[in-house]
């Protein structure tokens, strides 16, 4: 079930109404009956990798947390592991493992092939999967203890609103308001629909839109050049920020009007200074988890620095696989590696020669300007990666976009027929760089809250027009989805 679709905008209202019309002990069963419903509208076959991995994690989180034997909680700790990433190994990279064997062996040998297997990605594996994985870890290193209610920790691992694309959720955090005692919070309710709108107006306002004009051109590359490719990148680094951090957008509302508080996954990143502040703001919940369970395991930067280096460099990379069974994503997540060392390395270089000149000026706005400017550059070039079907195509693009002529400006640079998207396009997305730029000591929904009645009913009055009027309709899946 979409949250963009007509059958979730009947199934919010009713999961709404019944969650506060029913006594307190009965609303963990009520939402875990609700979360598998969204999550079999998909398929219901979906459900039983997810109570194999409820159970797997819930036994041996218990065993982790109640043996005296390290080398028992060790092993518990490995079957965690190994059956959760077995799992996630089996349905999405088993078929991308057999092709790289294949062309490997097609370098030696024509006649020598494996076949691929037959399935099908099952939708949000790639988050649950490291949700539950971070709690039997914390567990194992003493950070949280074993739930004993098998039902809250089901919740835990399939509460809709957060359930196939994150936020990335730690035990810590959620577990425990599962046991609270929530009461209707008419503040609270009104809080998580404004973020729900806003959520809306992004994804299917302007990430829907954004995504008929990168499609043309990264599905017709050959077809375009210079500006034209310069642009469709550009236009795709807003729609999959768009499209992400509207999904993470509704997704904290929707819990939020249920009275739980999720962790915040954006940050408006495309006004970060650097490649790291970028991380800090890009898909939190994600770059976190790479942070506490692969990165400092590793070493982190206590270490010397050849070794810092390769953390970094690995951390990310396996980022990138996380993220899809390509070469493109981990080429992508090399990539951002890349830059992060290379900035490591300017800054000392700049610190001990005094040569300034190697980073611009962050004392001033100019600097500053020219930092974010520098910044959204690099992460668009990686966005080529991301987006493109095949590192060929990324090169192709990206060698594309050198031949650079003025006639690639005209008014229907990419055709007659995107005409209309591009006019939309020029009316609303500066409305979101506007908003994002008002709040970015902030938050959208605060902001309007502290606005006059009158106004804020205006606002939303407004934004339900831009979604009714100009969404692209036809319940469009989030980029996300296929992670």
């Amino acid at each position: 079930m979409l949250f963009n679709s007509i059958e979730f905008f009947l199934f919010f209202p009713v999961v709404l109404l019944s969650y506060y019309a029913l006594p307190h002990r009965f609303r963990w069963a009520f939402l875990l009956v609700a979360s598998y419903y969204f999550y079999m509208c998909w398929k219901p076959e979906y459900a039983i990798l997810i109570m194999a991995s409820t159970i797997i994690d819930y036994f041996t989180g218990l065993g982790i947390g109640t043996l005296k034997s390290q080398k028992a909680k060790i092993s518990l700790l490995l079957l965690s592991l190994s059956t959760n990433l077995g799992l996630l190994f089996t349905f999405k990279y088993f078929n991308f493992f057999i092709d790289s064997i294949n062309g490997v062996a097609h370098l030696f040998s024509n006649g020598w092939h494996l076949e691929n297997a037959n399935l099908i990605l099952p939708v949000g594996i790639s988050f649950y999967t490291f949700q539950t994985l971070s709690y039997t870890i914390d567990i194992y290193k003493g950070e949280q203890q074993p739930e004993r209610h098998f039902g809250k920790f089901a919740l835990f691992v399939s509460f809709f609103p957060q359930l196939v694309a994150g936020p990335i959720e730690r035990s810590v955090n959620l577990l425990p308001q599962f046991r609270k005692n929530i009461t209707f919070n008419y503040s609270q309710v009104v809080s998580g629909m404004r973020l729900m709108l806003w959520g809306l107006f992004k994804k299917m306002v302007i990430a829907d839109r954004l995504s008929l004009i990168v499609d043309e051109v990264y599905g017709n590359h050959e077809g375009f050049m210079g500006f034209q490719l310069i642009i469709g990148t550009v236009f795709f680094a807003f729609q999959i920020y768009c499209d992400f951090s509207g999904y993470s957008d509704i997704a904290i509302g929707v819990a939020r009007t249920l009275g739980f508080d999720l962790m915040t996954n954006f940050r408006i990143p495309y006004f970060s200074k650097s490649i790291r502040e970028f991380w800090s703001r890009w898909h939190i919940s994600l770059s976190t988890w790479f942070r506490d369970y692969v990165y400092i395991p590793l070493g982190g930067n206590r270490t010397s620095e050849s070794r810092w280096f390769f953390n970094l460099f690995i951390t990310f990379l396996i980022s990138g696989l996380w993220h899809g069974a390509n070469w493109t994503f981990v080429i992508w997540g090399a990539l951002h590696g890349f830059y992060l060392i290379a900035a490591i390395v300017r800054d000392k270089l700049a610190a001990r020669s005094g040569l300034t000149f190697l980073k611009f000026n962050s004392n001033n706005a100019v600097g500053r300007m020219a930092n974010v400017a520098f910044t959204f550059a690099l992460v668009c070039l990686g966005w080529v990666f991301f987006r493109a079907d095949s590192v060929t195509d990324a090169f192709q693009i990206i060698g594309n976009m050198t031949h650079l002529s003025k006639g690639q400006l005209g008014a229907f640079m990419f055709g007659e027929s995107l005409k209309d998207e591009l006019l939309l396009t020029a009316i609303f997305l500066p409305v979101l760089v506007g908003v994002e730029f008002m709040t970015r000591k902030g938050t959208v929904e605060g902001i309007v809250a502290d606005l006059p009645p009158i106004v804020r009913w205006i606002l939303y009055l407004l934004f339900g027009v831009f979604i009714t009027l100009f969404s692209v309709f036809g319940s469009q899946e989030f980029i996300y989805f296929q992670f």
